[in-house]
This record gives structure tokens, C-alpha cells and sequence, in this order.
């Protein structure tokens, strides 16, 4: 993989897009307690993109991606549970959600993508 930064992976940058709708989707709400776990998670997952691709070693590169799919998976949990509050509590639930929980699975994808591609590298420069 030639990568110059990790501004050049498609997957930080879907993640960064990702964490400001969200930022910016729950910026008034009063659930203080899930709003700051949302926002938290959310910028979880381009922050540790980042962080391993500037460790500048395969092992840690793909430590920091397991964490960044981790915090996906995380993020859409908490979505979810927001998704069924609201429900439970007769509320309307925004569209966003949806296309936010969508984005945290292709994410994830992305991310398992491009550790199994450092993997692969990595077998194959052993070889």
C-alpha cells in the first residue's frame, strides 16, 4: 500500500465525515450521557485511523485499525439504542439514524479490508 498520510485512505476520510454529521446531528440534544458517548465514539474511529498509520509499523497500523473497528461497532450500538429509545418513548427518530448505522457497517468493512490487505502484504513479503 503507498500511502503518503493517512488523509489519502478513503476510509479515514468516510470517518471523519462520519464523526462531524454526528457532531453535528446531536449537537442540541439534552441526553448529555449519549450524546457525549456518541460523540466520543464516533471520533474514536478516524482518530485511531490516524494514530496507527503515523506509528509508521504494520502492527501497530493494524492494532489502531482493530480499535477503529471496534469503535464502530461501539458507535452503532449506541445508535441503535438511541434508534429504540425513541421508539419506546413515542419520540421521532431523525432519518440520519439509519444512514449513520449504514455507514458504520460500510466503515467497518473498510477497515477489515484494509487490515486483511496489510496482512496479505505482510505474508507476502515474507515470502
Amino acid at each position: 500500500m503507498s500511502l503518503s498520510t493517512f488523509e489519502d485512505l478513503e476510509v479515514w476520510r468516510r470517518a471523519s465525515r462520519l464523526a462531524v454529521d454526528v457532531c453535528v446531528a446531536y449537537h442540541e440534544s439534552k441526553n448529555y450521557a449519549l450524546k457525549d458517548q456518541l460523540i466520543r465514539s464516533s471520533l474514536s474511529i478516524p482518530s485511531n485511523i490516524a494514530e496507527g498509520a503515523e506509528r509508521d509499523a504494520d502492527g501497530d497500523f493494524k492494532r489502531f485499525l482493530r480499535i477503529a473497528k471496534g469503535s464502530c461497532g461501539e458507535l452503532r450500538t449506541q445508535l441503535y439504542i438511541d434508534q429504540r429509545t425513541r421508539e419506546s418513548l413515542g419520540l421521532p427518530v431523525p432519518e440520519a439514524l439509519s444512514s449513520f448505522i449504514s455507514e458504520t457497517r460500510e466503515i467497518a468493512a473498510m477497515l477489515q479490508g484494509l487490515i486483511s490487505s496489510i496482512d496479505r502484504r505482510s505474508n507476502h513479503s515474507e515470502n
